[in-house]
């Protein structure tokens, strides 16, 4: 019989069949390339036409940063989204969240598409924007953590890394996905973009949620899951308040999730998304140049995140992640050269760095490493609210602040968005140094080799 110390560690185990384990790599894929199609597009958005038309402003650059404080609003709601689907992840399985969150945030996605403008309803439209921007952020907030645990708890030891993966070649998925679109956008007449053209990328999110519900319906249910809710009184009584039992007994692994969510989002959300309005707004690069060079590094990223996660199951996710938050620190400076260069092959260039390389050395290690700071049956919402806690101060926060320290500065130097970038990696350092997942891996291993026999 599973008793309760074993039932707290219960481990991940592979998917019983090759097609079992394809359904939940691609139902994982989906719903994180929706995901960040829909963040990254409302980013980029924010940066380029939201500011005139739902915050008209006696200049550009004020409405622009009432727009970014519409797409910080969205990192508010995200810690909601982990706690409340978290929870529910550790309930009631992470399968039926998946379904939950994927409706949740294409809909409010496509319904933002819909909303007319602030000439057309006033005061309404800002509103109404800024509550499906919160809608959505409920929906984000628990996608991740529920797709990056799913993915986890179905891979082998040997394959952790690999699966763990799985959330990151997704997003940059939908991050190609959702650059394209805009490069595609930013190079049509201006006067379309601003009326109807920006709505097309938006209302599609509909028919991808579709997709994507007819995917995730064919998911098994993970083995962690199903092991710690047939266990005996004591495992399921742990489960019924698994952010309490979060709290109590495994808060040294939550710190460690926030710290790597809040360094990792500082520069994710630096160099995705304010390096847009920075090219725009303060060195008059044409919009379409950025969102190009968003989208060649979302393209190379999907080549180097599989690589990363391979890399995590040979070296160690602890190790990748922190060789690729040094590499992150170490170009804050030159990231900012090579966009000042004001030259299209520099920019082109330096994106691909930021986002198609750093930006994955970092990520892809996550699903596996943060999934590992928790025993099972507290591990979606241990992940789910340490990264979206940490997540919702810097990557939110992140681009408005870097946005402000530029628009202060007469010069409009870029120095202090340099310092926040250089923070950000040393507090991913630190978060991954005081990595507490030894002790469920050892765990996990004792117990994984039996499963996959069976399995066999």
């Amino acid at each position: 019989m599973t008793n309760a110390r074993q039932g707290m560690g219960a481990p991940p185990t592979p998917a019983s069949d090759v097609s079992a384990r394809r359904r939940v790599a691609i139902a994982t894929i989906v719903g994180s390339a929706l995901e960040w199609y829909d963040f990254y597009l409302y980013a980029a958005m924010a940066a380029l036409v939201f500011g005139d038309l739902f915050f008209p402003a006696a200049d550009s650059t004020s409405g622009t940063l009432a727009a970014f404080a519409t797409f910080a609003v969205g990192f508010v709601a995200r810690p909601v989204g982990g706690i409340l689907f978290g929870h529910l992840a550790d309930r009631v399985g992470r399968r039926k969240v998946l379904m939950i969150t994927l409706i949740l945030m294409g809909t409010s996605t496509g319904l933002i598409g819909l909303l007319p403008g602030y000439a057309t309803a006033g005061t309404f439209a800002p509103v109404a924007l800024t509550i499906l921007r919160v809608l959505q952020g409920l929906g984000s907030g628990a996608e991740y953590s529920s797709a990056a645990v799913v993915a986890y708890e179905h891979a082998s030891s040997d394959r952790r890394g690999r699966q763990g993966a799985w959330p990151a070649l997704g997003l940059n998925i939908g991050l190609l996905l959702s650059s394209l679109t805009v490069a595609v956008l930013t190079s049509t007449d201006k006067n379309f973009l601003m009326t109807w053209g920006w709505r097309i990328p938006f209302i599609a999110s509909f028919a991808l949620v579709g997709v994507g519900l007819w995917v995730r319906r064919q998911v098994p249910e993970t083995p962690a899951f199903q092991e710690n809710t047939a266990g005996d009184k004591s495992d399921r009584s742990a489960a019924k308040m698994p952010l309490i039992t979060l709290l109590r007994q495994d808060w040294r692994g939550l710190l460690v999730v926030m710290a790597i969510a809040l360094g990792y989002n500082a520069l994710s959300y630096i160099f995705k998304t304010f390096s847009l309005a920075y090219l725009t707004e303060f060195q008059g690069v044409a919009a379409n140049v950025g969102a190009f060079g968003i989208s060649l590094a979302s393209g190379t990223a999907i080549i180097t995140a599989p690589i990363f996660g391979w890399a995590s199951d040979r070296f160690g996710s602890r190790r990748v992640l922190m060789a690729g938050a040094v590499a992150g620190g170490l170009f804050a400076f030159p990231f900012f050269m090579l966009l000042d260069s004001k030259n299209n092959a520099a920019i082109y260039l330096c994106l691909v760095i930021a986002t198609g390389v750093l930006a994955p050395a970092m990520f892809a290690p996550q699903g596996s490493f943060l999934s590992e700071q928790f025993p099972a049956f507290v591990r979606a919402s241990g992940v789910g609210v340490g990264r979206e806690f940490g997540g919702a101060i810097s990557g939110g926060l992140a681009p408005l602040a870097a946005l402000a320290i530029v628009g202060a500065s007469d010069t409009h130097a870029t120095w202090g968005v340099s310092l926040i970038l250089i923070a950000g990696a040393v507090v991913v350092v630190i978060g991954a140094s005081l990595d507490q997942g030894r002790r469920h891996v050892l765990n996990d291993e004792a117990v994984v080799p039996v499963v996959e026999r069976a399995a066999r």
